[in-house]
């Protein structure tokens, strides 16, 4: 086993201290594309081991059957998805799904989601009496008392959430922030008074495809959140952003957003995370971690550092 400068051990590297959970390394399999966990065991070659933790799939109160299809569309360098939270419900994920997870080889992360401020509660409750490590709030459902307006557009109902859901759990409360509202800076600002421990940043863009011949939108709904590369340059400005909020806080971010090696891992810990989300990658390269892991450790090798946590909010800007 290779040592850094210091006697550290190569494979300690990349560790990460993340809320007080222990992360083997940074990278965090994101919510939705990797289902509830046990889907993505069935990768061969996979080992959990290669990833801090694992986001399982939105999940809200009751089942549901989510969008009617195409519910995903590839475009240039991304991909649109409009899955409209096909769950089993809470009960369900909590006596029949977290059971079968191994919480020996990584972190699982719940991410609740609601059409109501009262459905986020409930569903962080239940939640918070199961061995699950963190929960991840999903603020950018659409809020049904309020005309459909998404929770994560508006400081005042993103704040309220996070409190309601910071009273009903006492584990870890991770914040998925919405890239379409007006200044996420001001938002994570209210989510961190509420209570919140972490932010993930950021969600999908809103966006649409058209098909041409028909003049109607490829996907079922009309519109879907757009990931992959083509977000990346948005997304690192956001974690920038909120980067700054946080540091006086000790608040640590999940960065993400077109993710897909290790050198995009890198820019966003320079950014201001402390750990990178993986999604879309997954969907055209299962075995995208294990590479993006020896990329960060052949970095830190090479500019003398022991570990990833002294990169994170060392972005230098230009006068």
């Amino acid at each position: 086993m290779t040592e850094t400068r210091d006697g550290k051990a190569a494979s300690d590297m990349l560790a990460v201290d993340f809320c007080g959970m222990d992360f083997a390394t940074p990278l965090v399999l994101l919510s939705g594309c990797v289902g509830f966990g046990e889907e993505y065991t069935r990768v061969a070659g996979f080992s959990n081991r290669d990833v801090g933790a694992v986001c399982l799939k939105g999940t809200t109160l009751e089942p549901r059957l989510g969008n009617p299809p195409h519910r995903v569309c590839e475009t240039p360098m991304g991909m649109l998805n409009a899955i409209g939270l096909q769950n089993p419900g809470v009960r369900h994920v909590v006596e029949e799904i977290l059971p079968g997870l191994d919480f020996s080889e990584t972190r699982f992360i719940a991410n609740v989601s609601g059409s109501t401020v009262e459905e986020y509660a409930e569903v962080t409750r239940i939640f918070d009496d199961s061995p699950i490590d963190a929960i991840e709030i999903n603020i950018s459902c659409p809020n049904v008392k309020e005309g459909g307006v998404a929770f994560g557009n508006d400081p005042d109902m993103s704040a309220r959430v996070v409190e309601v859901c910071r009273a009903a759990t006492r584990k870890p409360l991770i914040t998925k922030l919405s890239p379409n509202q007006t200044d996420i800076a001001e938002n994570a600002r209210r989510c961190i008074e509420a209570g919140t421990d972490a932010f993930a940043v950021i969600n999908t863009l809103m966006g649409m495809a058209i098909d041409i011949e028909s003049r109607t939108p490829v996907i079922g709904n009309n519109q879907g959140g757009l990931s992959g590369p083509a977000i990346k340059p948005v997304a690192l400005l956001k974690v920038h952003q909120v980067y700054q909020v946080c540091r006086g806080h000790g608040i640590p971010i999940i960065g993400q957003g077109g993710v897909a090696s290790a050198e995009d891992a890198l820019e966003f810990l320079i950014a201001g995370a402390s750990a990178v989300g993986v999604g879309t990658a997954l969907f055209y390269d299962p075995l995208v971690c294990p590479r993006i892991n020896e990329g960060i450790r052949a970095y830190l090798q090479r500019h003398g550092l022991s570990e990833v946590g002294q990169l994170t909010g060392t972005l230098v800007l230009n006068d």
